[in-house]
């Protein structure tokens, strides 16, 4: 869970938003530019933080009234061997090394639901951590490495399945149905599309990061909305979108269906106010970009 070290809302003096050009990271950037709260946002060409010195270059950037959201990672899709797993460290070890030599205000590490073992059915934020693969073990040690940085309040975020019209990553679920009803007129399945999995808009996840920003909350928070739908109910609320007839296929099923569902006490307490753009909406919202941008 989180505790709030603002009990009121409170602008940051200024964001550094390190991974601004990615699809959460643009979201988060536009959002917070929004609430008119400064904020620098170097690219990778800017400030390589795979690079040696590049917590030098850090520190010179840095204030110590500073809030930085940290976002940059090789994803899955640039690849999932142990190469790519240590290139992702070393990115991390540079922020650490920064912080320890100069401490921000506020630090938000972005991780991922994948630390969580994909056999548990119900997850909270004291579900323990037992990632299956190297990229969920990367964002678990990265989470470790956030934690022992000793003079700055740390807040880790792990986000479930994000879709909107902006994803690069092109994972299964959402953002591939759409792609893929649009070329080819069709949705294939893994087996019947049985699993259920928690989606969250990319507006919402910025939307939560702002608030957590203006009340400096520390801790771990899940990132999702506590409704789950299965890939074949995603599947038909993409194929509703377009005005032609889109195929749903199934497939034989290699690996057993697992479920997954998100218990959001922790978020609600925090922030009690704040409503999820519901699925259906969101898609359409997804579908209506994609379709003016072609």
């Amino acid at each position: 869970m989180i505790t709030h070290q603002n009990t009121q809302s409170q602008n940051p003096t200024r964001v550094v938003l390190l991974g601004a050009r990615g699809f959460i990271g643009t979201a988060i950037h536009h959002q917070i530019e929004a609430q008119g709260v400064p904020v620098t946002a170097p690219s990778s060409a800017e400030l390589n933080l795979a690079e040696a010195g590049a917590a030098d270059k850090l520190v010179m950037l840095l204030k110590p009234s500073d809030t930085v959201v940290m976002l940059a990672a090789f994803t899955p899709d640039k690849g999932r061997d142990i190469a790519t797993l240590m290139r992702n460290l070393a990115i991390m070890q540079s922020v650490c090394v920064m912080l320890e030599k100069s401490a921000c205000a506020h630090f938000v590490y972005f991780s991922s639901d994948a630390v969580y073992n994909t056999a548990v059915s119900r997850v909270t934020e004291d579900t323990p951590a037992s990632p299956q693969d190297l990229y969920g073990a990367m964002h678990y040690t990265r989470e470790i490495m956030a934690r022992s940085l000793t003079k700055t309040p740390v807040l880790v975020l792990r986000p479930t399945i994000v879709y909107g019209p902006d994803d690069t990553h092109n994972s299964y679920g959402p953002n591939r149905f759409r792609r893929v009803a649009q070329k080819d007129g069709k949705i294939v399945l893994f087996g019947g599309g049985e699993e259920t999995r928690d989606h969250i808009h990319v507006d919402d996840v910025a939307a939560l990061t702002v608030r957590c920003l203006l009340h400096r909350s520390t801790g771990t928070l899940n990132v999702a909305t506590g409704t789950s739908k299965s890939f074949f109910e995603v599947a038909e609320l993409v194929a509703k979108q377009f005005n032609r007839n889109i195929d749903i296929i199934s497939t034989p099923r290699q690996n057993p269906v697992t479920h997954r569902h998100y218990d959001v006490t922790n978020l609600i307490k925090a922030f009690p106010d704040f409503r999820f753009i519901a699925l259906e909406d969101g898609i359409a919202r997804a579908h209506k970009k994609m379709m003016e941008a072609t």
